[in-house]
């Protein structure tokens, strides 16, 4: 393995993925704090906060960022996530110390001015408007809210309008110095970088993060139900699921591979089933996403109004098929194949290298060799798939149905 870690005194990691065939170098500061680490009264402070850190520190304006990493051709972003910030840049190999710099202002220098803080919200505003436009994406919101309502892990990432509005600056610059400690933050790389290089950087610009423990989120608890939102669009949007594993869990794979066959792909059941053989829908999938302590695993489907209990009807079937016989062995075959070449593809993408790294070790505390993540998808049985169908198709579910 190209890898290399090392910890700060303060309890920062860096790690770097050396990769000395290609000229360029992915980095960025992954930060182990999200959207489920926020109360009530101040969901949407997460991504209010990572809009605000590209908006001016003590030594540059906005414009100075996007001009100076634009300058040398490489380009820099952020993203917030239910249990993770991440801020990001890609550049040429000579130009990582100014890519490194950059994101050391924008995490421990920004000044939250006043009038950026309004006219970002303004954006944020317009950024929630937007995906109110996406019933796909709303559908999912409602999802999330219904399997853990009334607790963080069930709230908007994007955040409530009203809080979005209210939120004092006091607030936002308080969450970068409460939350982002030194304990709960990667600095990786992946690229053509040595590592002493990367520690180097991140000991000049980062030794002064705190170095005590951030907060520990409350435990997520599932609950299951449904919920229906009725709106004047053409499709009826469902999306059916239910509590699947942790990122740590031994189900972790399994759950993958299940999702897979089950509607992850065009050779799929629920693609050539729902899709291919009866024409009822233009998008259907399943999905597995995992968590610190909890998951889901689910179907989506978009499709005609009078198709809705025929496409449930179908899921369940295909559902209660898999528990009672369990897949085939081309099947199964499948699926491992299709995990095992998307593991592999990512290997040939610095960003994705560099991505990988730093939530291996935000989640499981070590970078996990390729070769083992390879060797966990193999492993799955036939067994193991029946298994969770069976559990699934006991379980209490989440159902959001938006439409008509």
């Amino acid at each position: 393995m190209s890898v290399t870690v090392s910890t700060l005194p303060n309890g920062l990691r860096v790690a770097t993925d050396t990769m000395k065939t290609v000229e360029t170098v992915s980095l960025g500061m992954w930060v182990g704090v999200g959207t489920r680490h926020e109360r009530e009264a101040e969901n949407g402070v997460s991504h209010l906060l990572e809009h605000m850190a590209f908006k001016g520190t003590e030594r540059r304006t906005a414009g100075d960022i996007a001009r100076e990493i634009e300058a040398v051709g490489g380009f820099l972003n952020a993203y917030t996530a239910r249990e993770v910030t991440a801020y990001y840049a890609k550049v040429l190999k000579d130009d990582a110390a100014l890519a490194v710099d950059i994101l050391a202002d924008i995490l421990t220098g920004s000044v939250f001015d006043a009038e950026e803080l309004e006219r970002e919200r303004t954006v944020i505003l317009q950024e929630i408007g937007q995906a109110q436009d996406f019933p796909e994406d709303v559908a999912f919101d409602l999802f999330q809210e219904t399997a853990f309502p009334a607790q963080a892990m069930g709230r908007s990432i994007l955040g409530r309008p009203e809080v979005v509005r209210s939120l004092p600056r006091e607030a936002v610059a308080g969450w970068m110095s409460e939350r982002y400690r030194a304990p709960a933050m990667v600095l990786a790389a992946a690229g053509h970088i040595e590592h002493e290089t990367l520690r180097g950087l991140a000991e000049r610009h980062f030794a002064g993060l705190p170095d005590t423990p951030a907060p520990v989120p409350e435990a997520a608890r599932y609950a299951g139900g449904e919920a229906r939102e009725n709106r004047d669009i053409e499709q009826t949007h469902l999306v059916l699921g239910f509590e699947g594993p942790s990122f740590i869990e031994a189900g972790f794979y399994p759950a993958q591979v299940f999702s897979t066959l089950y509607g992850g792909g065009m050779s799929s059941r629920l693609f050539q089933e729902v899709r291919e053989k009866r024409g009822l829908v233009y998008a259907i999938y399943s999905f597995a996403s995992s968590a610190a302590d909890t998951g889901l695993v689910g179907v989506y489907a978009g499709t005609a109004q009078e198709s809705a209990e025929e496409v449930l009807a179908i899921v369940r079937g295909e559902l209660e098929d898999l528990a009672g016989s369990g897949p085939d062995e081309d099947e199964l075959a499948r699926a491992r194949a299709q995990l095992r070449a998307s593991l592999l593809m990512a290997r040939e993408s610095t960003s994705s290298r560099c991505e990988q790294l730093a939530q291996q070790l935000l989640v499981h505390n070590r970078p996990i060799p390729p070769e083992e993540l390879t060797e966990r998808v193999e492993a799955v049985s036939a067994a193991e798939v029946m298994d969770i169908a069976a559990r699934y198709a006991g379980a209490r579910p989440s159902l959001v149905v938006l439409g008509p």
